[in-house]
């Protein structure tokens, strides 16, 4: 009976370590499917991560583009309306210049009128006189 009772218990020592290589299998089965599964989600993360950041640099260096396009474009608006500013000073004073140039060519244009004026009105009298002396 002891006998039995000991090849009963090698028999559920056995069939216990069967059982428990079986379960140990499902376990390491298991653990692997869920590693497997962590790794793609992981690494799915880590793809959305690089995707998202991604786009944060596309968008930073799109706005630095548009920055520096509105700077520039400020800077030629400024560079456009002081040279504007410049030429309206420019043409002012070439005004000015043409304005003293011709009252200038006016008056010496006066004075010889004058000039000649007053010869033809001294010959003038010179020949009344003349004319009344001959009389």
């Amino acid at each position: 009976h002891e006998r039995e009772h000991d090849r009963e218990i090698s028999e559920l020592i056995a069939k216990h370590e069967e059982e428990m290589e079986t379960v140990r299998a499902e376990l390491n089965k298991e653990q692997q499917h869920l590693l497997d599964e962590l790794r793609q989600q992981m690494a799915a993360a880590h793809k959305a991560e690089i995707e998202q950041a991604q786009l944060q640099s596309q968008t930073l260096h799109s706005l630095e583009l548009e920055a520096l396009r509105l700077s520039l474009n400020n800077m030629h608006t400024s560079q456009l309306e002081l040279t504007q500013s410049n030429l309206t000073k420019e043409k002012e004073t070439a005004l000015v210049e043409l304005r003293e140039m011709l009252n200038d060519k006016r008056a010496q244009e006066v004075a010889i009128l004058q000039s000649r004026h007053q010869m033809e009105w001294e010959k003038n009298k010179q020949q009344c006189l003349k004319e009344k002396e001959d009389l």
